[in-house]
């Protein structure tokens, strides 16, 4: 698993997708750096793939320098 820094803590892949889900996925993918800046403070934007419920894949995108956050539904 690739562990990354978010807002000055160190996240796991399913911590990442609580942070922007709002509750822990059943699974996550490795967490990666998204092609993009954040709309927010142009910071450094990541990417995680993710199940909130076994029918469902979501991939969250979350700034790691402020609280913007988004997702691809």
């Amino acid at each position: 698993m690739s562990n990354r820094v978010v807002q000055g803590r160190m996240v796991t892949p399913k911590r990442l997708a609580e942070l922007v889900e709002g509750e822990r996925p059943m699974e996550a993918e490795p967490i990666e750096d998204a092609d993009r800046d954040c709309p927010d403070c142009g910071g450094n934007v990541l990417s995680v793939g993710y199940m909130p419920s076994v029918t469902e894949f979501v991939t969250a995108y979350k700034c790691q320098d402020c609280d913007w956050a988004d997702t691809d539904r």
